[in-house]
């Protein structure tokens, strides 16, 4: 599959739908609480991005799966369908992994919520997880490479004693949900497709508190780890800029610290 750069009036499109879909998480800040079902979850998603936002929700259809989100709760690792019987509860975390479409072009990120009293192993496992993240789109740039991103992230995973998912990835993004290239979340410095301007694609590690294995629910959608243990994930599109990365997808309260995101380390 080619990989489409885009130029500077399709990447204006992906910023706006990138601003747009931060709103969405905006907000479920304050509406993601215990005791929410994950479909309430699911219908004020959808209710926001059409009526408030005027833009499409780009899953709902995607390969024919019937939902606006995905959420994943604590040992679900991504995919997760939401549950008109499954209420969030303290202690639990949760991914929730939107798309939004506009004039267009579409927007992917994901972020994790922290429910009530949630327990300190679990905690860390969700901060590393950003910090995985991050610590992978700092190495994009032109030139640099997708193993350098996935090598930085898989550093970070393994320090702390977690694993990185291997059976899922990041993926390139635009007019497509899915475009190429495909992103690892593990790798070796230097190898792997180099970087080029124009580039866009999501990185969104799923990292997990026991082995990387994973297994498909009888929905066919839900994956678990097979072990039981926790999961987390972020997610992020980004842009590889002349001189380093756009994150298209940033959300309100990173603005503020965006410098200090992208040169920790």
């Amino acid at each position: 599959m080619e990989i489409i750069l885009k130029s500077a009036d399709q990447l204006a499109l992906m910023r706006q739908s990138g601003q747009l879909l931060a709103r969405v998480f905006a907000m479920l800040d304050d509406f993601v609480q215990v005791g929410v079902t994950t479909m309430e979850v699911n219908d004020k998603v959808e209710q926001f991005i059409r009526q408030d936002l005027q833009s499409r929700p780009a899953s709902l259809g995607q390969y024919d799966y019937p939902y606006v989100l995905n959420c994943s709760v604590n040992e679900v690792v991504c995919h997760g369908m939401p549950k008109a019987s499954q209420k969030l509860r303290s202690g639990d975390i949760c991914n929730l992994d939107i798309t939004l479409e506009k004039n267009g072009y579409v927007a992917d990120s994901s972020k994790m919520y922290m429910l009530g009293e949630v327990k300190p192993l679990a905690r860390k496992l969700v901060q590393t997880t950003y910090q995985a993240m991050w610590a992978g789109i700092r190495q994009v740039r032109p030139g640099a490479t997708l193993g350098d991103v996935g090598h930085a992230i898989q550093n970070v995973a393994e320090k702390a004693g977690y694993s990185v998912v291997r059976d899922y990835c990041g993926h390139g993004i635009g007019a497509q949900m899915h475009e190429a290239p495909e992103v690892l979340h593990y790798g070796k410095p230097g190898a792997g497709l180099k970087l080029a301007p124009g580039m866009t694609f999501t990185i969104e590690p799923m990292i997990n508190q026991g082995d990387h294995r994973t297994k498909t629910g009888k929905d066919g959608w839900t994956v678990f780890t097979r072990d039981k243990k926790l999961s987390a994930q972020w997610e992020h599109t980004v842009a590889v800029t002349e001189t380093g990365v756009e994150v298209l997808t940033l959300r309100a309260e990173e603005a503020p610290m965006l410098g200090e995101l992208l040169n920790a380390g």
